[in-house]
Parts: C-alpha cells; structure tokens; sequence
C-alpha cells in the first residue's frame, strides 16, 4: 500500500494523467466540432446516403435516430486523422524511436486505407447487398425499409470493411518492432484465408456474393502484406550488413 500511494503521488503519474487529460479534451472537442459540422450539413450528405433508394419514417424518432446516426458516423470518420495525432501525441514519450518514426509517416496511409475502404463498401459492397436482399424479400413480402433501419445498414457495410482494409498497415506495424515475418505470414497463409473468410461472412449481410466481393480484396491485402513485411525485413537486413561492415 505504501508504495502504490507512493506510485500515486509521483509526479511522472500527475504528468502523464494532465497530458492523457489534455489529449481527451482535445479529441472531444474537435469531435463535438465535427458533429455540429454533420448534422448542420446533413442536407447536403442526405442524397449520398439514401442514393435512390425509398425509405419509411415509421415514427417521429425515425427522423432524428437517421440524422443522429448517419452524422455520428460521418464524425467518427472525419474525427479519426485528429484523433489518431492526439493519441500518438500522448504515447510518443513511451515509444521507441522506431515505433514513433512509424506512427510519424503512416498515420496519413492508415486514414486514406480506412477511406478507400468505405469508399468499397458505399459502392460495391452496399449497392450489391441491398439489392440482392431487398430483391430476395420481395419475392414473398412487399418490402419496405426505414430510414433507421437502413442507416444501421448502410454502417453495417462500410465501416467493418474499412477497418479490415487497415491490414497491411497492421502487418506493417508488426514487422518493424520485429513480431511478425514473412515466413510466419507465408506458412500460416492457409489458415489466415479461412480466418478471412470467416470474417467477411461475419462483417457482411448473408449473402454469398457480398462474402465473396470483401474476401477477394481481403486476400489481395494479404497478399500485399507479405510483400510488405518482405520489404521491411530486406531493409533491416541491409541495415545489418552496412553496420557490421562499418564494425569491420
């Protein structure tokens, strides 16, 4: 007990609590920046989300739980890029010189990867899935969709895809403090396409064309992985071998 008191009162402890404070009050204000920005611009967003597709309001909340949702989620997406300085902000001092040149030069790379996937997932994956599944119901039921409803799906088929397009910047990150190889990559390759394929079933609707349009580019990801890490590893190795020559 009396050193946790003592681990409590140390300075380095106050510091680091001001400083993560600092960065959540900083987070919080650009987001809250930003969603006043949504939702007051959510007019203009409004026949990008919808496209042409007819929608229901089935209660006076309907309307709001759209605007409130769809401008959420354009927040979180805008928000990410201030976000993810602010953190590296805060972790900087604990990080190696190694892991802080490599949070310094990609965090653009892993904000325009999450784009890229939302933009898949808004025109490919989207479109393909609320066609097919809306085409499927309608063989039996007159179909109608909520507005409500249908921005949960239209999250539902951006988003997880956005975040799974972020793998070789993980891969990435994991070569350069040395955890993950190329070999390892190479030999559970296997394996990996399973796990793969169990994701894009479990991030997208039921339906196997959609499965089968996220788990192609999965693979291709994968594949640009390995590369990746290869890379790394190569210039690590050159690195070595000028070091041990400049010893000699």
């Amino acid at each position: 007990m009396p050193e946790e008191s003592k681990r409590m009162n140390d300075p380095a402890v106050f510091g680091h609590l001001d400083e993560l404070r600092r960065q959540l009050i900083k987070s919080a204000v650009v987001f809250t920046i930003v969603f006043i920005f949504a939702l007051s611009t959510i007019h203009f967003w409004f026949p990008y989300i919808i496209k042409d597709y007819k929608l229901l309001i089935l209660s006076p909340f309907d309307v709001l739980s759209f605007y409130m949702t769809i401008s959420l989620a354009l927040s979180i997406g805008l928000s990410i890029p201030f976000i993810c300085h602010f953190i590296y902000q805060f972790v900087k001092p604990g990080l190696t010189k190694r892991e802080s040149k490599f949070f310094s030069l990609y965090t653009p790379v892993i904000f325009l990867l999450f784009l890229f996937g939302l933009t898949f997932g808004y025109l490919v994956i989207n479109p393909i899935s609320y066609s097919f599944l809306t085409g499927l119901g309608a063989i039996h039921f007159d179909v109608m969709i909520s507005a409500s409803e249908y921005a949960r799906f239209l999250l539902y088929t951006t988003v997880p895809i956005a975040l799974m397009f972020e793998l070789p910047i993980v891969a990435l990150f994991l070569a350069t403090i040395e955890v993950l190889t190329v070999a390892t990559m190479k030999k559970t390759r296997k394996w990996s396409y399973v796990i793969l394929a169990l994701l894009s079933a479990v991030i997208t609707p039921p339906d196997f064309i959609s499965q089968l349009l996220v788990l192609i580019p999965m693979i291709l990801l994968y594949e640009i992985s390995i590369r990746v890490v290869a890379r790394v590893e190569k210039r690590r190795l050159l690195k070595q071998e000028e070091e041990e020559m400049l010893v000699t």
